[in-house]
């Protein structure tokens, strides 16, 4: 990318709306801004302080295109930190392109995927891991992934890996000192206060890579397969989880032969509900396969809804140990994803015999077809969800890039213990908290290649 360029991209959705925001940034921001833009109080653009809006015309070869508002921000007070203007026009797509197209033609060019925010980080506005949660916070969709965003995006995490590697590496440069000094054996790092640090950094990485499972999860949702036999009420509990007619539902085993998935948040966190087909013996070649994709969804689950209905079964015990075998089958092929058993149609059942019949420690009855147990089985998929971290607003890692670096930095970290333990001279422990700086450093992006910027601002949106 090159950053000397001005750039220029709609910073809104594109498409109709009531108004759409045009961003233009780089050196000749004000001057290409001046020659598009008229005032209605005749000041001149470029002339103006910044964090100033200001509203007038954009003239196209004398003809006024639009009434807009002109926000200036001047550097290095700005998001990237270079001159920045932003009209906000009407949101005609029409209006829109012709407003861009005079910017190309004034000489900006278009602004490549999450280049604002690349310009951003180079310019020292935020760091690697913060411009990273900047395309997390526009994706988020619920209020712990908002949460989450909004703390890394504050400088939460960075904060913490900076503070380690500070640490670090004022240590690494008296170890490095003493190597100057190899002839005269002398020490210059306290070797009880560097076990000490590295007893803290490891600690501190444990505890962010641990992390890491619940971020993902809240960061992409957490997948539920509702499972059991055909027609006891799988596609009807989904649609009443998700308070609308979503799958198929018909007296006819079998009607689901595919898996249907859709999306819920419940006090703030996101669920992916995947309805899949019924669990039997078939010689129907499509229904099995509909089966063989139901045991592959399981495997991908984070938690189990194993559903059955309580009606048909009457007290049926025959019935009820089958039911019960396949339960157990299941938790023992999938031991630690959490499984709620979930007797359905319990407004006509039998309470005390699907309670004797069934003492698992899940257990949670309902009626989807009325909508009695749905909410109680949401509180319930909530509490397998440990948000401790989320309320206590500690760091939480979401990114896959950030758990690989942290655990590649433990491993030199570990590495440098042994290496004290074992008393290794100092040119070795040097060589693995180099190691260790340097993948610190990757996350922060003090640290970084042009392949490595290119792989992560090329997933923002243009614009951003």
């Amino acid at each position: 990318m090159l950053t000397q360029d001005t750039i220029v991209a709609l910073a809104t959705p594109s498409g109709a709306g009531a108004i759409a925001v045009i961003r233009i940034s780089g050196p000749e921001t004000l001057a290409i801004a001046s020659q598009l833009f008229v005032s209605v109080s005749g000041k001149l653009l470029h002339e103006q302080g910044t964090h100033t809006v200001h509203l007038g015309h954009i003239v196209d070869d004398g003809n006024p295109l639009d009434q807009v508002l002109a926000t200036i921000f001047k550097n290095p007070n700005s998001y990237t930190g270079e001159d920045v203007v932003e009209f906000s026009c009407h949101g005609s797509a029409y209006i829109q392109q012709q407003i861009i197209q005079l910017c190309l033609r004034q000489g900006c060019r278009m602004a490549q995927a999450g280049e604002f925010t690349l310009r951003a980080f180079l310019n020292g506005k935020m760091d690697l891991s913060q411009a990273e949660a900047v395309a997390d916070l526009i994706a988020s969709d619920n209020a712990a992934s908002h949460q989450v965003a909004m703390q890394q995006m504050r400088g939460g995490f960075s904060n913490e890996i900076k503070k380690l590697r500070e640490e670090l590496m004022d240590f690494a440069s008296l170890i490095e000192l003493e190597l100057d000094f190899s002839e005269e054996d002398v020490e210059f790092a306290d070797r009880s206060q560097f076990n000490a640090l590295l007893d803290r950094i490891q600690s501190v990485l444990k505890a962010l890579i641990d992390s890491f499972a619940v971020g993902n999860v809240i960061k992409n949702g957490i997948p539920v397969a509702i499972v059991g036999e055909p027609n006891v009420g799988k596609s009807t509990l989904l649609n009443a989880l998700l308070n609308e007619e979503r799958a198929i539902v018909s007296d006819i085993a079998g009607t689901t032969r595919d898996t249907i998935e859709d999306e819920l948040t419940i006090d703030g966190i996101g669920f992916r509900f995947i309805d899949t087909a019924g669990i039997r013996e078939t010689a129907d070649v499509v229904e099995s396969i509909g089966i063989k994709k139901t045991f592959e969804k399981i495997g991908q689950a984070q938690v189990i809804v194993y559903l059955f209905d309580a009606k048909a079964l009457g007290k049926d015990t025959q019935k009820a140990e089958a039911i019960g075998t396949e339960i157990r089958k299941i938790q023992n092929q999938f031991p630690q994803t959490p499984l709620v058993v979930v007797p359905n149609k319990m407004d006509a059942a039998q309470p005390d015999f699907i309670t004797t019949q069934f003492p698992f420690e899940h257990l949670q009855p309902l009626a989807a077809k009325t909508g009695t147990g749905v909410d109680d089985l949401k509180q319930k998929l909530v509490s397998f969800v440990n948000t401790g971290a989320l309320r206590n607003n500690e760091t939480i890692v979401t990114n896959t890039r950030h758990y690989d670096a942290l655990l590649k930095a433990l491993e030199e970290i570990v590495k440098v213990k042994e290496g004290m333990d074992m008393g290794l001279s100092g040119d070795l422990l040097a060589i693995d908290i180099r190691q260790a700086l340097y993948h610190f450093g990757e996350i922060t992006g003090e640290i970084s290649s042009d392949d490595l910027l290119g792989n992560i601002f090329a997933n923002f949106c243009i614009g951003k």
